[in-house]
């Protein structure tokens, strides 16, 4: 049997003590300056959350983030660059996206936040409130997202081969999200963009702060319903 953990959060969205990882690192996930910390025991746990002036533990992630830089492929002068994240609290459940576009090295957030959604779906809402943005520009577009399910979409074909065979994957199965694909393949169709996918968490400073703001609407108040999602069978 697992020896059970508890995690002390001593700065994040809820301080306390968690005994579950998902818990508690959906108190600190995109919580600037989090600090938090793991103990085999309860009384460790809440010894160190009185002082937490001792050493605090990393996530990996954002380890990462301060000792890996991230380096940007090479871009047209007149490029738009559109970074998007989006995610879902305990997937499904409350979700929200985040998108930073920058025209003319000037900086827009767009965000929004949903009752009921999955990460999936944010990835993709995300890239698409981006693109709807832009208002069918003529200049080249790079689209920036921590999402491979979304990048290898558009980037592969594989989105368009699901349309075609009217939203069946090769395998016989029927395609996720065809109502956020639609609309996708439709705002890129004439349009000159290209996908790039970045690892979450890695340096980029647009991509972090996406991040934050899809957190930030998922716990948010005044969010909608996500009109298209559909629960799975049973």
């Amino acid at each position: 049997m697992a020896k059970k953990k508890f995690y002390a959060i001593a700065k994040g969205v809820k301080p306390g003590i968690y005994t579950s990882w998902p818990e508690a690192e959906a108190q600190v996930k995109g919580f600037g300056g989090a600090k938090f910390k793991g103990f085999p025991s309860r009384a460790e746990a809440e010894a160190w959350i009185k002082d937490p002036g001792q050493p605090v533990a990393t996530r990996k992630t954002n380890k990462k983030s301060s000792s890996k830089k991230y380096t940007k492929p090479k871009l047209a002068d007149d490029c738009i660059e559109i970074y998007t994240d989006g995610g879902a609290i305990n997937n499904p459940g409350p979700g929200g996206y985040g998108v930073v576009i920058v025209v003319d090295e000037k900086e827009k957030e767009l965000s929004g936040g949903y009752t009921h959604t999955t990460n999936n779906r944010m990835e993709l809402m995300a890239c698409i409130k981006g693109i709807e943005a832009l208002d069918k520009t003529n200049r080249p577009i790079a689209l920036f997202s921590d999402s491979s399910y979304v990048v290898n979409g558009i980037s592969k074909g594989w989105a368009k081969g699901w349309r075609k065979r009217n939203w069946m994957k090769s395998d016989g199965q029927p395609a996720i999200n065809p109502d956020l694909w639609e609309q996708l393949l439709d705002l890129t169709e004439n349009l000159t963009i290209s996908f790039h996918w970045v690892k979450g968490h890695a340096g980029h400073p647009l991509n972090e702060r996406c991040d934050q703001l899809a957190v930030q609407n998922a716990r948010g108040e005044d969010l909608v319903k996500d009109e298209g999602y559909k629960p799975k069978p049973g």
